[in-house]
Protein backbone atom coordinates (compact mmCIF):
# COMPACT_ATOMS: atom_id res chain seq x y z
CA UNK A 1 0.00 0.00 0.00
CA UNK A 2 1.43 3.28 -1.22
CA UNK A 3 -1.48 6.31 -0.77
CA UNK A 4 -2.21 6.27 2.71
CA UNK A 5 -4.91 9.33 4.09
CA UNK A 6 -5.57 9.78 7.91
CA UNK A 7 -8.67 11.51 9.49
CA UNK A 8 -9.69 12.89 13.17
CA UNK A 9 -13.46 12.39 13.97
CA UNK A 10 -15.77 13.27 16.75
CA UNK A 11 -15.11 15.59 20.14
CA UNK A 12 -10.71 17.39 19.85
CA UNK A 13 -8.67 15.86 21.93
CA UNK A 14 -5.14 16.85 22.93
CA UNK A 15 -2.55 15.04 21.13
CA UNK A 16 -4.30 14.43 18.03
CA UNK A 17 -2.11 16.80 15.96
CA UNK A 18 0.93 14.86 17.83
CA UNK A 19 -0.86 11.31 16.24
CA UNK A 20 -1.31 13.01 12.74
CA UNK A 21 2.13 14.35 12.87
CA UNK A 22 3.56 10.64 13.68
CA UNK A 23 1.33 9.01 11.03
CA UNK A 24 2.38 11.03 8.19
CA UNK A 25 5.94 11.37 8.96
CA UNK A 26 6.14 7.78 9.49
CA UNK A 27 4.41 6.62 6.42
CA UNK A 28 6.75 8.53 4.81
CA UNK A 29 9.47 7.18 6.09
CA UNK A 30 8.34 4.16 4.31
CA UNK A 31 8.10 6.10 1.29
CA UNK A 32 4.26 6.30 0.79
CA UNK A 33 2.09 9.19 0.09
CA UNK A 34 0.51 10.97 2.71
CA UNK A 35 -2.76 12.55 2.40
CA UNK A 36 -5.09 14.53 5.17
CA UNK A 37 -8.86 14.07 5.36
CA UNK A 38 -10.19 18.21 6.37
CA UNK A 39 -13.01 17.61 8.54
CA UNK A 40 -13.52 13.98 9.32
CA UNK A 41 -16.14 12.34 7.97
CA UNK A 42 -17.84 14.78 6.14
CA UNK A 43 -14.59 15.72 4.59
CA UNK A 44 -14.11 11.75 3.23
CA UNK A 45 -18.21 12.42 2.38
CA UNK A 46 -16.68 15.78 0.15
CA UNK A 47 -13.57 14.55 -0.94
CA UNK A 48 -11.73 16.71 0.83
CA UNK A 49 -8.31 15.58 1.00
CA UNK A 50 -5.06 17.09 0.47
CA UNK A 51 -1.81 16.04 0.18
CA UNK A 52 1.15 16.12 3.09
CA UNK A 53 4.68 15.86 3.20
CA UNK A 54 6.84 15.77 6.56
CA UNK A 55 7.30 19.53 6.69
CA UNK A 56 3.82 19.75 6.44
CA UNK A 57 3.27 18.84 9.91
CA UNK A 58 6.08 19.90 11.24
CA UNK A 59 5.29 22.85 14.17
CA UNK A 60 2.45 21.19 14.84
CA UNK A 61 3.48 18.63 18.11
CA UNK A 62 2.32 21.14 20.96
CA UNK A 63 -0.53 22.05 19.54
CA UNK A 64 -4.04 21.03 20.87
CA UNK A 65 -6.98 20.21 18.45
CA UNK A 66 -6.82 18.95 15.23
CA UNK A 67 -6.00 21.14 12.41
CA UNK A 68 -7.43 18.73 9.86
CA UNK A 69 -10.19 19.94 11.54
CA UNK A 70 -13.14 17.27 12.83
CA UNK A 71 -17.18 17.19 12.74
CA UNK A 72 -19.77 15.02 13.48
CA UNK A 73 -21.48 13.89 10.62
CA UNK A 74 -25.06 12.54 10.17
CA UNK A 75 -24.39 11.90 6.54
CA UNK A 76 -21.78 9.07 7.03
CA UNK A 77 -23.97 7.31 9.61
CA UNK A 78 -26.52 6.00 6.37
CA UNK A 79 -25.69 3.56 3.39
CA UNK A 80 -25.30 6.27 0.93
CA UNK A 81 -23.06 8.65 2.92
CA UNK A 82 -20.53 5.76 3.36
CA UNK A 83 -20.87 4.95 -0.17
CA UNK A 84 -20.03 8.26 -1.25
CA UNK A 85 -16.81 8.14 1.22
CA UNK A 86 -15.31 4.69 -0.14
CA UNK A 87 -16.07 6.33 -4.12
CA UNK A 88 -13.94 8.91 -3.30
CA UNK A 89 -11.30 7.05 -1.58
CA UNK A 90 -11.06 4.40 -4.61
CA UNK A 91 -11.36 7.80 -6.91
CA UNK A 92 -8.31 9.18 -5.28
CA UNK A 93 -6.60 5.70 -5.18
CA UNK A 94 -6.41 6.28 -1.48
CA UNK A 95 -5.29 2.08 -0.29
CA UNK A 96 -5.82 2.69 3.05
CA UNK A 97 -7.37 5.66 5.91
CA UNK A 98 -5.99 6.02 9.62
CA UNK A 99 -8.89 7.44 11.80
CA UNK A 100 -7.69 9.01 14.75
CA UNK A 101 -10.65 9.11 17.62
CA UNK A 102 -13.40 7.47 19.87
CA UNK A 103 -16.12 5.24 20.19
CA UNK A 104 -18.19 6.92 17.21
CA UNK A 105 -15.37 7.27 14.96
CA UNK A 106 -14.27 3.84 15.49
CA UNK A 107 -17.96 2.99 14.54
CA UNK A 108 -16.91 4.55 11.32
CA UNK A 109 -14.03 2.61 10.94
CA UNK A 110 -15.67 -0.48 11.57
CA UNK A 111 -18.34 0.39 8.63
CA UNK A 112 -15.74 1.32 6.48
CA UNK A 113 -14.09 -2.27 7.08
CA UNK A 114 -16.85 -4.17 6.70
CA UNK A 115 -17.14 -2.49 2.73
CA UNK A 116 -13.69 -4.25 2.58
CA UNK A 117 -12.03 -0.77 2.91
CA UNK A 118 -8.33 -1.29 5.31
CA UNK A 119 -8.81 1.10 7.65
CA UNK A 120 -6.67 1.37 11.15
CA UNK A 121 -7.88 2.93 14.03
CA UNK A 122 -5.91 5.16 16.60
CA UNK A 123 -7.55 4.92 20.31
CA UNK A 124 -8.00 9.01 20.64
CA UNK A 125 -10.68 10.80 23.55
CA UNK A 126 -10.53 12.28 26.57
CA UNK A 127 -13.39 10.35 28.02
CA UNK A 128 -11.28 7.05 27.94
CA UNK A 129 -14.52 4.74 27.28
CA UNK A 130 -12.78 3.06 24.41
CA UNK A 131 -12.53 -0.34 24.22
CA UNK A 132 -8.95 -1.87 23.44
CA UNK A 133 -6.75 0.20 25.06
CA UNK A 134 -6.65 1.06 28.69
CA UNK A 135 -6.16 4.90 28.08
CA UNK A 136 -6.77 6.51 25.13
CA UNK A 137 -5.00 9.73 23.62
CA UNK A 138 -5.97 13.34 25.27
CA UNK A 139 -6.56 11.29 28.57
CA UNK A 140 -3.86 12.28 30.42
CA UNK A 141 -3.87 15.94 29.49
CA UNK A 142 -7.22 16.63 30.19
CA UNK A 143 -7.05 14.64 33.55
CA UNK A 144 -4.34 17.51 34.34
CA UNK A 145 -6.01 20.03 33.10
CA UNK A 146 -9.37 18.91 35.40
CA UNK A 147 -6.72 18.57 38.55
CA UNK A 148 -5.14 22.38 38.22
CA UNK A 149 -8.61 23.71 37.88
CA UNK A 150 -8.99 21.74 41.11
CA UNK A 151 -6.45 22.44 42.83
CA UNK A 152 -6.73 26.19 42.08
CA UNK A 153 -10.82 26.25 43.69
CA UNK A 154 -9.99 23.51 46.93
CA UNK A 155 -7.26 27.07 47.69
CA UNK A 156 -10.25 29.52 47.24
CA UNK A 157 -12.44 27.13 48.92
CA UNK A 158 -10.62 26.60 51.92
CA UNK A 159 -10.37 30.55 52.45
CA UNK A 160 -14.04 30.90 52.50
CA UNK A 161 -14.89 27.85 54.35
CA UNK A 162 -16.89 26.27 51.20
CA UNK A 163 -17.72 23.17 49.35
CA UNK A 164 -16.62 23.48 45.61
CA UNK A 165 -18.27 21.09 43.79
CA UNK A 166 -16.89 20.53 39.98
CA UNK A 167 -18.20 18.72 37.31
CA UNK A 168 -15.61 17.03 34.20
CA UNK A 169 -16.34 15.73 31.13
CA UNK A 170 -16.84 11.85 30.21
CA UNK A 171 -20.17 11.70 28.73
CA UNK A 172 -21.68 8.11 30.43
CA UNK A 173 -17.81 7.21 31.69
CA UNK A 174 -16.62 7.89 35.16
CA UNK A 175 -12.92 7.48 34.70
CA UNK A 176 -11.88 11.27 34.45
CA UNK A 177 -14.44 12.42 37.56
CA UNK A 178 -13.10 9.27 39.16
CA UNK A 179 -9.09 9.26 38.78
CA UNK A 180 -9.33 13.45 39.56
CA UNK A 181 -11.64 12.93 42.61
CA UNK A 182 -8.56 10.40 43.71
CA UNK A 183 -6.20 12.81 43.06
CA UNK A 184 -7.60 16.20 44.30
CA UNK A 185 -8.50 14.77 47.79
CA UNK A 186 -12.84 14.69 46.98
CA UNK A 187 -14.54 13.65 49.53
CA UNK A 188 -17.08 12.19 47.23
CA UNK A 189 -17.35 11.33 43.55
CA UNK A 190 -20.17 11.33 41.63
CA UNK A 191 -20.12 8.84 38.60
CA UNK A 192 -22.59 7.46 35.97
CA UNK A 193 -21.06 3.57 37.15
CA UNK A 194 -22.06 4.15 40.74
CA UNK A 195 -24.72 6.87 40.98
CA UNK A 196 -25.21 8.22 44.93
CA UNK A 197 -28.09 10.34 45.51
CA UNK A 198 -28.01 13.94 46.59
CA UNK A 199 -28.36 13.38 49.95
CA UNK A 200 -25.54 10.82 50.06
CA UNK A 201 -23.17 13.63 48.47
CA UNK A 202 -24.80 16.03 51.52
CA UNK A 203 -23.81 13.37 54.12
CA UNK A 204 -20.65 13.30 53.03
CA UNK A 205 -20.28 17.18 53.37
CA UNK A 206 -21.72 17.70 56.25
CA UNK A 207 -19.43 14.75 58.00
CA UNK A 208 -16.43 16.84 56.51
CA UNK A 209 -17.99 20.08 58.42
CA UNK A 210 -18.96 18.37 61.53
CA UNK A 211 -14.95 16.88 61.65
CA UNK A 212 -13.46 20.65 61.35
CA UNK A 213 -12.74 20.51 57.54
CA UNK A 214 -12.13 23.85 55.96
CA UNK A 215 -13.57 23.01 52.96
CA UNK A 216 -15.23 20.05 50.98
CA UNK A 217 -14.73 19.02 47.64
CA UNK A 218 -17.08 16.76 45.57
CA UNK A 219 -16.31 15.60 41.52
CA UNK A 220 -18.73 15.04 39.59
CA UNK A 221 -19.16 13.39 35.86
CA UNK A 222 -21.19 15.24 33.54
CA UNK A 223 -23.22 11.78 32.47
CA UNK A 224 -24.08 10.98 36.39
CA UNK A 225 -28.11 11.19 36.73
CA UNK A 226 -26.88 13.31 39.71
CA UNK A 227 -24.94 15.81 37.69
CA UNK A 228 -23.84 19.48 38.87
CA UNK A 229 -27.31 21.25 37.92
CA UNK A 230 -28.73 18.72 40.58
CA UNK A 231 -26.78 18.89 42.82
CA UNK A 232 -26.60 22.27 43.17
CA UNK A 233 -29.88 23.37 43.01
CA UNK A 234 -30.96 21.10 46.04
CA UNK A 235 -27.64 21.74 48.31
CA UNK A 236 -28.45 25.62 47.63
CA UNK A 237 -31.72 25.01 48.70
CA UNK A 238 -30.75 22.96 51.68
CA UNK A 239 -27.51 24.22 53.00
CA UNK A 240 -28.00 22.87 56.62
CA UNK A 241 -28.19 19.18 55.09
CA UNK A 242 -24.66 20.07 54.11
CA UNK A 243 -22.92 22.35 56.53
CA UNK A 244 -21.02 24.37 53.50
CA UNK A 245 -22.06 27.29 51.52
CA UNK A 246 -21.69 25.52 47.83
CA UNK A 247 -19.71 26.98 44.79
CA UNK A 248 -19.86 24.90 41.29
CA UNK A 249 -17.68 25.13 38.28
CA UNK A 250 -18.48 23.18 34.97
CA UNK A 251 -14.98 22.57 33.46
CA UNK A 252 -16.76 21.68 30.38
CA UNK A 253 -14.60 21.95 27.11
CA UNK A 254 -11.68 23.65 28.91
CA UNK A 255 -10.46 20.14 29.54
CA UNK A 256 -10.23 19.45 25.48
CA UNK A 257 -8.53 22.59 24.03
CA UNK A 258 -5.37 21.89 26.27
CA UNK A 259 -1.25 21.61 24.91
CA UNK A 260 -0.99 18.10 25.08
CA UNK A 261 1.79 16.76 27.90
CA UNK A 262 4.80 14.64 27.20
CA UNK A 263 2.74 11.86 28.24
CA UNK A 264 0.23 12.48 25.07
CA UNK A 265 2.64 13.06 22.51
CA UNK A 266 4.77 10.21 23.61
CA UNK A 267 1.51 8.17 22.95
CA UNK A 268 0.62 10.03 20.09
CA UNK A 269 3.84 9.15 18.82
CA UNK A 270 3.58 5.41 19.32
CA UNK A 271 0.36 4.77 17.67
CA UNK A 272 0.79 6.63 14.79
CA UNK A 273 4.54 4.51 14.01
CA UNK A 274 2.38 1.54 15.20
CA UNK A 275 -0.71 2.52 12.87
CA UNK A 276 1.36 3.15 10.00
CA UNK A 277 3.77 -0.52 10.72
CA UNK A 278 0.22 -2.16 10.92
CA UNK A 279 -0.66 -1.25 7.06
CA UNK A 280 2.66 -1.63 5.69
CA UNK A 281 2.35 -5.15 7.09
CA UNK A 282 -1.16 -5.79 5.55
CA UNK A 283 -3.04 -5.94 8.61
CA UNK A 284 -6.00 -3.70 9.04
CA UNK A 285 -9.67 -3.46 10.56
CA UNK A 286 -8.01 -2.58 13.98
CA UNK A 287 -7.23 -0.47 16.69
CA UNK A 288 -4.39 0.53 17.71
CA UNK A 289 -4.31 0.83 21.44
CA UNK A 290 -1.96 -0.04 24.55
CA UNK A 291 -2.43 -2.58 27.02
CA UNK A 292 0.14 -2.81 30.28
CA UNK A 293 2.69 -0.64 28.34
CA UNK A 294 2.68 -2.64 25.21
CA UNK A 295 0.76 -1.75 21.86
CA UNK A 296 -2.48 -3.57 21.46
CA UNK A 297 -4.03 -4.35 18.17
CA UNK A 298 -8.13 -5.22 18.74
CA UNK A 299 -10.53 -6.12 15.32
CA UNK A 300 -12.22 -3.15 14.68
CA UNK A 301 -15.68 -5.58 15.18
CA UNK A 302 -14.72 -6.56 18.99
CA UNK A 303 -14.73 -2.64 19.44
CA UNK A 304 -17.59 -2.23 17.81
CA UNK A 305 -19.31 -4.75 20.32
CA UNK A 306 -18.12 -4.19 23.59
CA UNK A 307 -17.98 -2.08 26.38
CA UNK A 308 -15.11 -0.59 28.13
CA UNK A 309 -15.40 -1.00 31.87
CA UNK A 310 -14.19 0.94 34.70
CA UNK A 311 -12.03 -0.73 37.01
CA UNK A 312 -13.57 -0.98 40.30
CA UNK A 313 -10.47 -0.67 42.48
CA UNK A 314 -10.49 3.09 41.48
CA UNK A 315 -14.20 3.44 42.99
CA UNK A 316 -12.66 1.54 46.12
CA UNK A 317 -9.81 3.43 46.30
CA UNK A 318 -11.31 6.78 46.31
CA UNK A 319 -13.23 5.35 49.00
CA UNK A 320 -10.58 4.44 51.16
CA UNK A 321 -9.32 7.84 51.00
CA UNK A 322 -12.15 9.95 51.64
CA UNK A 323 -12.69 8.67 54.93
Amino acid sequence: MNRIAVLTSGGDAPGMNAAIRAVIRAGCDKEMKMFGVRDGYEGLIAGNLVRLRARDVGGVIHLGGTFLGSARSKEFKTPEGRARALRNLRELNIEALVIIGGNGSQMGAYELSKLGFPVVGIASTIDNDLYGSDVTLGVDTATNIALEAIDRLKVTASSHRRAVLVEVMGRKCGYLALICGIAGGAETIVIPEFEITPDDVAESMLDAFRRGKNHALVVVSEGAKSNATVLTQMLRQHQELSGFEVRTTILGHVQRGGVPSASDRILAARFGIAAIEQIAAGNHGILVGIHNGEMLYTPLAEVAANKKLLDLNLFQMAKTLAT
